[in-house]
């Protein structure tokens, strides 16, 4: 029971969401709103606005998830073993040489095809 308390409840959680929507949705309004106000201080207000509700998202439980997430996958993406220069470089001119190679067969099939249907049409010569 201590672990829900210092959780937060799912109610409150769903406040939270929908108060950050609300104050996303109020920030992109008052963007507009106040057109006559500098295009720079709009902007730097609004990213105010939205960072401030990603914080308060974040409170919630399932911000504390996906932020956990995020650190998890940051740390799985340090075990990758990436490949090489060269590895990449042949990798990438196979998948042009394929790419080509199957655009030439479609393009003969495509044409071989267009042939076919103007003599059964009777409008080839």
């Amino acid at each position: 029971m201590t672990t829900q308390a210092e959780a937060g409840t799912p109610a409150f959680d769903v406040v939270k969401q929908v108060l950050s929507l609300v104050l996303v949705v109020a920030g992109v309004a008052a963007f507009y709103y106040f057109s006559e106000v500098s295009f720079l201080y709009r902007v730097l207000a609004l990213v105010a606005v939205v960072v401030l509700a990603l914080i308060l998202l974040l409170m919630t439980d399932a911000g504390r998830r996906f932020w956990v997430f995020m650190l998890e996958a940051k740390q799985e993406v340090r075990r990758v073993v990436w490949p090489s220069r060269q590895e990449t470089m042949q990798t990438t001119l196979m998948v042009f040489a394929m790419v080509f190679i199957v655009g030439l067969i479609l393009w003969l099939l495509d044409m071989f095809l267009f042939w076919g249907v103007r003599m059964l049409t009777g409008q080839g010569g």
